[in-house]
């Protein structure tokens, strides 16, 4: 980066006064210090990471900290280079020190050690986003910029003392701001944090502990919300660093993913996993919407998830019977307490699969007390395990499973189903079969993963029996590699202090260890979705089944939950208080926190778009909008969607538009085609409905038509096929 040569500022000519140089002069020769102390930390960052990345690997935690130094570099280097000025939102000025005090996406100094950018998420910049007319919070005056292109195309001030206006070009506080709520969108979520407001911040800012609803209606900020929350908890709470679980926030579905992606990386955090609740099932990505609504409740139950508990137990039952092991020394009995004492090795919480390894040793550790005799322990386990008799017992009695083996027998063996889950009636039974058992659905997903969870990949244990096979072929070869160079020197003639320390060196059980190269060791593959977090973040809540909310409470064993939802956009009803609804899926210390301004829907919209919700759930929490985009929703017909959007875009050089309930319609670069279901959590310039009548009955479809109806940022047309009132069901 070159030093700054030219200004900074890039402002309109209507806004031409707010380039008086007494007005910006302090922020211009700040801005030339960032742009030389960014250029320096470039440089000896990319030096020092060089230098790690030179360093021997080294092995066992030396290397697994030289790793964790050679992301924290990467990820610091690749923010600083993300941005130049615009790393700065803005600057505050105390009312006890008439210093400004910048505030930065990150935290940045000189060389000499002044603080040049206070780091957005620390505790000294909250009154930059927090303080408001009621509680300034100690400020005097507060500076937001707005960038464009790297070069900052507005400002504006607010002041919060009688004695603060001087110096100030832009005194209408919040008309920046809300001129900002309606600038043209894109396929990506555009950067907000400069203008987070102080509700927002103090849901941001709030502690960790326990499970925090976010409840506030469209338009609101919630994903806004939930994304800067997470990069401000990995900063400021060390119980949730990467090496502690990190964190793991859940999206609706991968459309979503897809618009946020780059909210992170801009908040100097990439360390946050990201998915859906199918990306966490590898069965999740090509399963299908279940069709019986019937169905889908039934295994919607945290009881059904409940239930692949008694299914694994089936398979974890000891022989009743006791049988005689032949050994190559003698008879051993192995009695039915002895198979009991064997199958309680495994300690609490041991996956089924794994643990069938931990029996197995168990079981040569009693055999081997009983035999009478002195034989290797190692020579006596081979011998063990080519008794094909004890081994078929064991593998009876504990076998390796798999998953989807486990949950398609409940769809296609009728008594095993009534076994594990007695609640259900024969109805409920018959319902359940399917011909295809394993034509995986989403509602089969959390039973997948459950019983996944409770087994644990039976590769691992496999996996397990194939390292120590090769380790143990090297050790045998090292050893043959010893016996060769004892007696290679043996022969040589070495004699005296070095020929003995030879010997005994060689012999070592350490030396032996050493020459085993377990680089050959087949790698595993980490599932980085499996867990455990220490914190998870989920939004649109409000969906989720108590069987998927299982999904979660099996990742997170602290219970540490950022909620954020609207129960008013419950596509299947949600009649509880978030309160009754999470108690009842297993979170306790719940707090709940409302928003309820509409940042983002103009009032026309809203207006609009209120009746239709109402009418089905007369305590919804609409937001109220304080904007209006002066544009009227447009009601038209269906045959006029292709002048509506020309005219639109022959308007609008720049912005995207949606066209929501036409599946035939070819989306463009710029005209996306969603369903109502995949345009929750977007939000486009211009949303076109088409035949929203369509979109179904009673709660579902009224709350389709609520979602994809406040999707729009500026305008809202309505396209029938027949007349329809938007407000009806």
């Amino acid at each position: 980066m070159n030093p700054v040569t030219t200004s900074a500022f890039d402002l309109p000519d209507h806004l031409s006064p707010k380039a008086d140089p007494t007005l910006i002069g302090g922020d211009e020769q700040h801005f030339a210090a960032i742009a030389e102390s960014l250029e320096q930390a470039i440089a000896e960052l990319s030096d020092r990471l060089d230098a790690v990345r030179r360093a021997p690997g080294g092995l066992g935690r030396e290397a697994m900290e030289r790793d964790t130094e050679i992301h924290r570099l990467t990820g610091r280097l690749r923010a600083l280079r993300r941005f130049g000025l615009d790393l700065c939102l803005g600057h505050m000025v105390s009312a006890d020190h008439p210093e400004p005090v910048y505030v930065g996406r990150l935290g940045l100094t000189d060389s000499a050690g002044r603080r040049l950018l206070l780091d957005w998420r620390s505790p000294a910049a909250e009154p930059f986003f927090g303080a408001t007319h009621a509680n300034s919070m100690g400020l005097a005056s507060r500076r937001r910029y707005r960038w464009t292109r790297g070069r900052i195309s507005d400002y504006w001030d607010e002041v919060f003392t009688s004695d603060a206006f001087a110096g100030h070009a832009a005194l209408d506080d919040q008309s920046a701001f809300i001129a900002s709520l309606g600038s043209n969108r894109s396929d990506r979520m555009r950067d907000v944090l400069a203008t987070i407001q102080a509700d927002q911040d103090a849901i941001i800012r709030a502690g960790s502990r326990g499970a925090l609803v976010v409840d506030g209606g469209p338009g609101t900020g919630k994903t806004v919300v939930a994304l800067h929350r997470s990069a401000y908890l990995l900063y400021s709470d060390p119980r949730l660093s990467h090496r502690r679980g990190g964190v793991l926030f859940v999206g609706p579905h991968q459309p979503y993913l897809a618009y946020v992606e780059d909210v992170l990386p801009s908040l100097g955090e990439e360390g946050v996993q990201t998915c859906t609740l199918r990306d966490l099932v590898a069965e999740g990505a090509g399963a299908a919407v279940e069709t019986d609504s019937d169905v889908a409740l039934l295994k919607s139950s945290a009881d059904m998830v409940k239930a692949i508990e008694k299914a694994v137990r089936f398979y974890e039952e000891p022989p009743a019977q006791g049988m005689t092991v032949t050994t190559s020394w003698s008879d051993v009995w192995l009695s039915a307490d002895d198979w009991a004492e064997a199958f309680e090795a495994p300690g609490p919480g041991t996956p089924h699969n794994e643990a069938r390894d931990q029996i197995w040793e168990e079981l040569v550790t009693i055999l081997l007390d009983k035999h009478d005799g002195d034989v290797p322990p190692d020579l006596f386990r081979r011998s063990l395990l080519h008794d094909e008799e004890l081994v078929g017992a064991l593998d009876r009695a504990w076998p390796l499973l798999e998953a989807a083996d486990l949950v398609g027998d409940l769809w296609s063996v009728p008594a095993y189903l009534r076994m594990c889950a007695p609640w259900l009636s024969p109805e409920d039974v018959w319902k359940l079969r399917r011909e295809d058992a394993q034509a995986w659905t989403v509602s089969d997903l959390p039973l997948l993963d459950a019983a996944r969870q409770r087994l644990g990949d039976p590769e691992t244990a496999r996996r397990r029996r194939r390292h120590e096979a090769i380790l143990a072929a090297q050790r045998e070869h090292m050893a043959q590699v010893v016996d060769n160079l004892i007696e290679a020197a043996a022969n040589s003639g070495a004699d005296g202090d070095d020929g003995e320390g030879l010997v005994t060196m060689l012999r070592g059980q350490d030396a032996q260890v050493s020459l085993v190269d377990e680089s050959e060791l087949p790698p595993a593959d980490p599932d980085l979705l499996a867990g455990p977090f220490a914190h998870i973040v989920v939004d649109e809540a409000q969906e989720l089944t108590d069987a998927e909310w299982q999904m979660l409470l099996l990742r997170c064993p602290s219970r540490s939950f950022t909620i954020v939802g609207d129960r008013a956009q419950a596509r299947h009803g949600f009649t509880e208080s978030w309160q009754e609804r999470l108690e009842r899926i297993g979170l306790d210390r719940i707090d709940v926190a409302s928003l309820s301004i509409n940042y983002r829907t103009p009032e026309e919209v809203m207006t609009e778009a209120e009746p239709v919700i109402r009418a089905v759930l007369p305590d919804a929490n609409v937001p109220a909008s304080i904007r209006s985009s002066d544009i009227p929703v447009v009601h038209g017909s269906v045959a006029d969607l292709d002048s509506v959007l020309d005219a639109w875009l022959d308007a609008h050089a720049d912005g995207i538009a949606c066209v929501i309930g036409d599946p035939t319609f070819r989306p463009t670069s710029r005209v996306r085609s969603l369903t109502p279901e995949l345009s929750k959590g977007l939000e486009f310039d211009l949303v076109v409905l088409i035949d929203p009548e369509n979109f179904g009955n009673g709660i579902e479809g009224a709350v389709d038509r609520y979602v994809a109806m406040t999707r729009a940022t500026q305008q809202l047309v309505i396209l029938t096929s027949s007349d329809f009132s938007p407000s009806g069901v």
